[in-house]
């Protein structure tokens, strides 16, 4: 049966408002290391940055996904898009690395809205699809992931905090003109609950979670493998400028070619190979990539081999990030998927806050003690990822 036309260009202007959004992340994970340092911020001060934005996404993703459940996905989108309009305009101004930490803390909460985009998805996508438009949702997060960078490359920020003011501007702007697309175009997906309209608790939800085969199982999976992504994230660019000496537009350009590996791998990739082979699959081969990316990239002496095994790192993300998605929404009934969608981002944020956190001190360590602690922390999510390819055997 053919989808309507209506979900259709719903799906695709959501879709260009997901990809303006992240033009504008996309600007600010590069510059954050070096935006940092120029308020006199030590390694593990620069990792904390990444890591308080993660603290508000563990909070707000949940609540924004259940709230989405409850009230529709539309005014949740709308809210948390503006909030992270706001969060940029501060962090331009911000006095010093501790106010820049708060107004990160709260931008993370403000835009915890992935788990609401995932339902939206969800909620205008039949489940054998699934996979392949969770796809192209990482694929837009990939082209902004090109984009964004590649305007850092291009403004080439200058030094002191005052210099970094312009990118954050644009970000802004980026962020702003998302939501106008969502208050202009995109069209409620499911009717609100019914005043009353029982709901779980995050305990009670994380309770089903954990009972559940599949379920568990995906969201130790993400808790794993984003702690060790998010690691390797943000010390990149410390890495980058101690054993090459590159710029914040050199590692703008690495970030850029990771957007472009991303948006490949969840766009024209994923869901074909998820179609074929089965999330679960898919999922475990990703893991495999990751896992192997890491453990090598410490040994690499040459920046363009660097530039290869980051790409690989980032090709393993593209595979894992849609098939987590699909297997959830899969597994979830329709009224929940907002919910468990969100504790899913939720395990994620909290690994994109140890992950930084543990990867500074590993840092000081060693240069390569963030990749090798990642690389092993992979070994446990391949294992969970083998189970759910059984239980889904057996579910099928």
């Amino acid at each position: 049966m053919s989808e309507p036309a209506h979900s259709n260009r719903a799906l695709a202007v959501l879709l260009l408002v997901v990809f303006i959004n992240l033009v504008g992340f996309g600007v600010i994970i590069p510059l954050l290391p070096f935006y940092a340092r120029s308020m006199d911020a030590a390694p593990r001060q620069v990792t904390t940055m990444f890591a308080a934005y993660s603290l508000g996404q563990f909070f707000g993703e949940p609540f924004w996904g259940r709230l989405s459940d409850r009230i529709g996905r539309r005014p949740v989108l709308i809210v948390t898009i503006i909030a992270n309009t706001l969060a940029y305009l501060a962090l331009a101004f911000a006095p010093n690395i501790w106010v820049a930490m708060l107004i990160r803390l709260f931008g993370g909460f403000g835009s915890g809205n992935i788990s609401t985009i995932q339902g939206y998805m969800a909620d205008v996508t039949p489940p054998e699809k699934r996979a392949g438009r969770m796809g192209l949702l990482g694929a837009a997060f990939g082209a902004g992931f090109v984009i964004g960078p590649g305007l850092v490359m291009v403004m080439q920020p200058g030094a002191g905090a005052l210099g970094y003011q312009l990118p954050l501007f644009l970000a802004a702007a980026m962020a702003g003109t998302a939501a106008l697309g969502v208050i202009l175009f995109v069209k409620e997906s499911r009717a609100p609950s019914a005043p009353g309209a029982p709901q779980a608790h995050r305990l009670e939800a994380l309770s089903q979670a954990a009972a559940h085969p599949v379920l568990s199982r995906v969201l130790l999976v993400t808790l794993i493998s984003t702690a060790a992504f998010a690691g390797m994230e943000a010390v990149f660019g410390l890495y980058a400028d101690t054993r090459f000496g590159w710029t914040a537009s050199q590692v703008a350009a690495c970030f850029a070619l990771i957007g472009v590996i991303a948006s490949i791998g969840q766009g024209v990739l994923t869901g074909r190979l998820a179609r074929r082979f089965g999330e679960a699959r898919v999922l475990t081969a990703g893991l495999s990539i990751i896992a192997t990316s890491l453990l090598i990239t410490p040994f690499i002496s040459k920046p363009a081999l660097a530039v290869v095994a980051v790409a690989f790192t980032a090709f393993g993300q593209s595979l894992v990030f849609p098939c987590v998605g699909a297997l959830i929404s899969r597994a979830t009934p329709p009224d929940r998927q907002g919910q468990m969608l969100g504790l899913n981002m939720a395990a994620g944020s909290l690994a994109r806050i140890g992950g930084p956190l543990l990867a500074g001190p590993l840092f000081g360590l060693a240069i390569g003690g963030p990749y090798w602690f990642g690389a092993a922390l992979m070994v446990p999510a391949i294992g969970f990822a083998l189970v759910i390819v059984r239980r889904t055997k057996v579910a099928a």
